[in-house]
């Protein structure tokens, strides 16, 4: 059976706090967690209506202080905003805590609107330059203590406060770019088909150009897949609309709480216009059933190494209902 993970964006149903938010989080790993889920990673939103995880390294403590088992990490830290240092000593100091449970995956999106990314800098006088593969191979250097002698921040590597243990690496993305940062420096990739859906080539491609950067390393391929199940197809294609109507108000430059099914239904009925602008996204929903031949389809067309399902709804229950059944689903009947 492949592995199966959760992306969780951590989502602000309509009336409710998003201090309630962050506490069905924890609440959401507890339960993957028993369902026998791999890794359960925090995304980063800013200012966000809909989205209460602007920062994953502090929910990421939370959530690996309410488990025991399952690895827990960053889909993705938007590294852009950061020192590379910073972030190294964060997640050194999360590895040290929790070891051999911390996952460190690193995105190039902003994670915002381009005003909110200027608020995030110190320096708002101009756009911040992209040096993603700068930062990233910088942050890798800390992590592995493998900055060259003359670097002139090589001793830093030697003061991260979790040594021995560090996080575990991942490049996340959906871009031909996002897949060089990961190949050309050896690091597992997560692809985020929940994004940009079937890109089967990029998969290939990875593999590919992967460059191994210890003898046995091998590339490593997660895919994430926007995955809603319920007893029905009906049931499902319900429980999915709350997040078809917050990224059209998103599309439109409007962050609003993740709304009722109902309301969500007779929204999207009044605007056909927005169904036809998401028919090309990729949604996993429906029955077991249904779900299951979905993910064997994904399976089928990126052979991932694992699977990492990604959902916003509106009812928490849902929600981890939603994973209970995929798993069951998704878990061989033993002879």
């Amino acid at each position: 059976m492949i592995p199966l993970c959760v992306l969780d964006q951590t989502p602000i149903p309509e009336g409710v706090t998003p201090a309630q938010a962050l506490a069905n989080s924890i609440d959401l790993a507890r339960h993957c967690e028993a369902l026998g889920y791999q890794r359960f990673w925090l995304a980063e939103h800013h200012a966000s209506q809909a989205l209460a995880g602007s920062a994953p390294e502090i929910l990421i403590g939370a959530v690996a202080n309410a488990t025991s088992r399952i690895r827990v990490g960053s889909g993705g830290v938007m590294l852009p905003h950061y020192s590379a240092l910073k972030v190294a000593e964060q997640f050194s100091l999360l590895a040290g805590l929790h070891p051999g449970r911390i996952d460190l995956g690193l995105g190039r999106a902003p994670g915002s609107d381009q005003r909110t990314a200027i608020a995030l800098q110190q320096d708002r006088r101009q756009y911040a330059p992209n040096q993603f593969p700068q930062q990233l191979a910088e942050l890798i250097g800390y992590l592995e203590d493998s900055l060259p002698s003359d670097h002139p921040f090589h001793a830093y590597a030697a003061t991260l406060p979790g040594r021995p243990h560090v996080p575990e690496p991942w490049v996340l993305g959906s871009s031909p770019d996002s897949v060089a940062f990961a190949a050309d420096l050896g690091l597992p990739y997560c692809l985020a088909d929940f994004i940009a859906p079937r890109l089967g080539e990029l998969a290939a491609a990875y593999r590919d150009q992967f460059r191994p950067r210890h003898p046995g390393d091998k590339p490593r391929l997660m895919v994430a897949v926007w995955t809603v199940c319920a007893e029905t197809d009906e049931a499902a294609l319900r429980l999915a609309a709350p997040a078809r109507m917050m990224f059209a108000h998103l599309l439109m430059g409007k962050s609003i709480s993740v709304p009722p099914p109902e309301v969500a239904q007779a929204w999207l009925a009044d605007r056909p216009d927005v169904a036809r602008a998401f028919a090309s996204r990729r949604v996993v929903a429906g029955s077991p059933a249904t779900v299951r031949a979905g993910l064997e389809h994904v399976i089928k067309e990126y052979a991932p190494d694992e699977l990492m399902l990604v959902n916003i709804l509106h009812g928490h229950e849902d929600r981890k209902r939603s994973y209970s059944l995929v798993k069951e689903a998704m878990t061989p009947v033993a002879a």
